[in-house]
């Protein structure tokens, strides 16, 4: 047993020089390299974040703009109905006192012709009445002729 206490102590110690270089391997490979990959990956990832960072930035902006036009679109929309609305008013007024108008119109028209007939009745009721009274006496006078004779 003692051999083999011996031979495992030899082991160890020809094993220091080998440990002793492979913590020297770590401090120099984590001085040499890497620190400053882990410098570079900690500016990558900022450099991205920042780009996200930038880009959500700009998709906000783009939003609001978005939102921006339409809502000027959606005022523009409703000037021109508020215009449309406007012009068909006119329109409506417009075409109803032309209808007034011509309505005003037909009434004189048709009080006038309704003065014309009265009048024309008139007229001919008298000349109908002085001809009944004419014819009257002619008749009579006939009547009495035919019957004297």
């Amino acid at each position: 047993m003692e051999a083999t206490l011996n031979a495992l102590g030899g082991i160890l110690l020809n094993a220091i020089p080998t440990f002793l270089l492979i913590i020297l391997l770590h401090f120099y490979l984590k001085g040499v390299f890497f620190k400053p990959l882990e410098k570079v990956l900690h500016e990558r990832d900022e450099a991205t974040a920042g780009a996200r960072r930038r880009a959500e930035e700009g998709l906000a902006r783009a939003e609001e703009k978005a939102r921006q036009y339409e809502e000027s679109l959606r005022q523009a929309r409703n000037e021109i109905y508020k215009e449309q609305e406007e012009t068909r008013k006119k329109w409506q007024a417009g075409q109803a006192a032309e209808i007034a108008e011509a309505s005003r119109r037909s009434k004189a028209m048709l009080a006038s012709a309704k003065e014309q007939i009265a009048s024309e009745t008139a007229a001919a009721r008298q000349a109908l009445e002085a001809e009944s009274t004419t014819l009257a006496a002619q008749i009579a006078e006939t009547v009495l002729q035919g019957r004297a004779a």
